[in-house]
């Protein structure tokens, strides 16, 4: 038997009601039997994630049907925080309720946090070099993932692409990101989006555009009213017959022609506008069931105590100069998680300006984890583990309680929001404007997925002499690895763990021929 998607009633609130006691056994059970792998299995960063979501919890599962991913998808993509992390939360919060959602967290992002806590310990005991049989195996796992990355975002906007519009707006995201960086510009092109969206499906331009060509067509019916008119004077002793041969060789040559032929036409458009706008309001507002997690003046609650908490911490952060290094670690990454949007591929590299840019950590520590956080499993945002624990031991303190700190600022912002969002979401899901407006900030969100396979791809490779980073381009090597890894997953159903293997693998066979001739 399956079990029950967990609803919570606010009018007659006991604690009974929100964890559901009575079931809470087999919940907790359903929640460690269905997730306990996928944090250590789940390779290739927030796109692939989305996709192994969707055939798990969509295809395989049946927990919530293709319109209820769609939502969660946008809803997630549209607010700051870990993006994948985020829509698997939800995902088993709306199935199995608030204590096993946290469970499926946990399981979901310990095992990459204790992975790239132990690879802190690592580099903190390294050398200021290493060997380049180290970055070679870093730059195969880079060009590997890319490949991962590109092929869950093409398969991502075949199922976010419905229509023209859909489509146009997959690839304005993904060219507008590719032009520009900033805090603010990702939630932007995605407000846009949507806007963009509800004007579309709500047809408010229709009109003045209809208005507009209908005056066009008058202007060009009438210089070919005058046109005829000049023909048929030069016909010498021109006859009616003549000018009905004149009539029919021009066709909406004359008025009654015109006019019947424009009444027709009218009529065809507007039924041809009300099927379209019946379809589109079926597509925007399809009939599924309700979510109901909790109510929207508990949503509120949540979301306000959340501003509340990060007004404190920032005023703490600006007004005491001399607060201590964790406390400062903390109150910025606290910042990061809930001002970046666009999930893992884009906090990465912000975390640059909010730790390595404090002399904190060092550039070249900051690309190795940037380089190997692509080859773990999980989300991408236990980078902040990484940054944590080398951030604590480089200042003395325990590395164990930088890790936790990073943890805990990092992922708290993101999930507290969303907790509070789907208390609102429940209330709101039906209206057609916010349908209309979640589709086009899908759109926006899978084409800025493109952002993150070329920012990646332009760091990619790393060696003695650059360990900056440099574009996976320059070398056909790499770029050979990037396109057997997409080829290998699209084509012959290979797994990203085992692309990150072989992506790995050709890295240290390129190295082997490199030092072999001596390079």
């Amino acid at each position: 038997m399956g079990v029950k998607s967990h609803r919570w009633d606010p009018t007659t609130w006991r604690l009974k009601d929100f964890v559901n006691l009575d079931e809470i056994g087999p919940r907790m059970w359903t929640s460690f039997k269905e997730n306990w792998y996928m944090g250590f299995t789940s390779f290739g960063g927030p796109p692939v994630h989305f996709k192994i979501f969707h055939d798990k919890y969509v295809s395989k599962l049946s927990w919530i049907d293709e319109t209820v991913y769609q939502e969660l998808f946008s809803i997630c993509q549209a607010f700051s925080g870990p993006g994948s992390t985020k829509m698997h939360y939800c995902i088993n919060l709306l199935r199995l309720g608030f204590p096993p959602a946290v469970l499926s967290f946990f399981l979901w992002s310990l095992p990459g946090a204790l992975g790239m806590f132990g690879l802190a310990i690592g580099i903190s005991n390294v050398g200021e070099t290493l060997p380049r049989a180290v970055y070679a195996l870093l730059s195969g796992l880079n060009a590997a993932t890319v490949g991962i990355i590109a092929l869950a975002a093409v398969q991502l906007a075949q199922k976010a692409i419905t229509d023209k519009l859909t489509r146009l707006l997959v690839y304005l995201g993904a060219a507008a990101g590719l032009l520009y960086n900033a805090l603010w510009y990702f939630p932007v092109l995605m407000l846009a989006a949507g806007v963009v969206a509800v004007v579309w499906d709500f047809r408010w331009l229709h009109g003045p555009v209809l208005w507009v060509v209908s005056k066009v067509k008058k202007g060009k019916v009438r210089d070919e009213e005058r046109e005829v008119e000049l023909r048929e004077q030069r016909v010498p002793g021109g006859s009616g017959a003549e000018r009905e041969v004149v009539r029919e060789e021009d066709g909406k040559g004359t008025r009654e022609r015109v006019s019947t032929g424009g009444d027709n036409a009218d009529g065809q458009s507007q039924q041809q506008l009300r099927r379209e706008e019946e379809e589109a309001e079926e597509r925007v507002v399809p009939r599924s069931h309700q979510i109901s997690v909790m109510s929207w003046k508990s949503g509120l609650a949540l979301i306000v105590a959340f501003l509340a908490s990060f007004v404190a911490v920032m005023l703490t952060r600006g007004l005491i100069p001399a607060n201590p290094l964790l406390y400062r670690l903390f109150s910025n990454l606290y910042l990061a998680g809930t001002i970046i949007f666009g999930g893992g591929p884009v906090v990465i590299p912000l975390l640059r300006e909010y730790i390595v840019a404090e002399n904190w950590v060092s550039p070249r520590d900051f690309l190795i984890g940037l380089a190997l956080i692509q080859g773990f499993p999980g989300p991408n945002f236990n980078f902040a583990v990484y940054l944590g624990t080398l951030t604590a031991i480089n200042g003395g303190y325990s590395g164990v309680l930088g890790g936790f700190l990073g943890f805990l600022a990092i992922f708290l912002p993101g999930l507290w929001t969303v907790h509070g969002t789907m208390g609102l979401w429940s209330a709101i899901r039906g209206w057609r404007w916010v349908k209309s407006s979640l589709r086009g900030v899908n759109a926006a969100a899978v084409g800025l997925i493109y952002t993150a396979v070329y920012r990646l791809w332009q760091i990619g490779w790393i060696d003695e002499g650059f360990s900056q980073g440099k574009s996976l381009a320059d070398d056909p090597w790499w770029v050979v690895v990037t396109a057997g890894s997409y080829v290998g997953g699209a084509w012959f159903g290979v797994e990203p763990p085992v692309a990150c293997i072989f992506g790995a693998v050709l890295g240290l066979v390129r190295y082997g021929v490199v030092e072999a001739q001596g390079y």
